[in-house]
């Protein structure tokens, strides 16, 4: 089940197995995990490494350590929170896990418009200064599209910041990470939603004039155009998968 650690970081490259021993199941919810010892022995690895990592694997709340007692493997799915979605976007053998993908694909969908509502109801002046500082920038990168991908990120962490919402703020940062290690993947994908430059304008001007019903059908529409198109991205790589299956 498990395999002696190569290269990176031997408390990273640990922790990394134990993630995903846990999510795939090999590790169950409820049961204990294999002695210190043990783990050590069959991960070839020394005591530090191996503490780090499952300090990690706590902190992650994949496992809960009871000092003096069987280590408890958890539920991911009723104890970890989003900043495990990097993670899980791509499986140990480097492919991109489509049902993650999708997860996160239809999360953002769904929180972006309600994020510009807030943004138009609470967002202020300096709220609406950043979201046309990075606007006035579009224009000079028209055609380069991983550049628009970064000034689309920048405009949408300002208009989140306007929201006022720290869960959508904490959010927002697992979204984000997760999209940055894809993003020259999806430059093709999103070119249409990221270089609509008129599309952020007016959903900029209806957070400034406090028009929180406009922001939010602006950024359903404009963020609908890029999920349509990763949607159609993911079912053609589930198909794919199947095939080779």
């Amino acid at each position: 089940m498990l395999k002696p650690v190569e290269r990176k970081s031997l408390a990273d490259s640990v922790y990394e197995q134990l993630r995903d021993a846990i999510v795939a199941g090999d590790l169950a919810a409820g049961d204990a995990l294999p002695s210190e010892r043990a783990l050590r022995e069959q991960l070839g690895v020394n005591r530090g490494a191996l503490r780090e990592a499952l300090k990690r694997l706590e902190e992650a709340r994949l496992i809960k350590i009871r000092h003096g007692g069987a280590t408890e493997v958890l539920d991911y799915r009723e104890h970890a929170g989003t900043s495990l979605l990097e993670d899980l976007l791509v499986s140990p053998d480097g492919a991109v896990r489509t049902h993650v993908a999708r997860s996160i694909v239809e999360m953002r969908g769904a929180l972006a418009p309600d994020i510009a509502r807030l943004a138009a109801l609470r967002g202020g002046p300096g709220c609406v200064g950043a979201l046309r500082e990075v606007i006035a920038e579009m224009p000079r990168a028209q055609g380069d599209i991983e550049v628009l991908q970064r000034l689309a990120l920048s405009w949408w962490e300002a208009l989140v910041d306007g929201s006022d919402n720290l869960a959508y703020r904490l959010a927002f940062n697992s979204l984000r990470d997760g999209y940055v290690r894809f993003m020259h993947l999806l430059a093709p994908v999103l070119a249409d939603e990221v270089g609509d430059t008129a599309a952020y304008l007016a959903i900029t001007e209806a957070v400034a004039e406090g028009r929180a019903a406009d922001a939010e059908a602006g950024a359903r529409a404009l963020v609908g155009r890029g999920t349509e198109q990763m949607t159609t991205l993911l079912l053609a790589l589930e198909r794919s998968e199947e095939g080779v299956r």
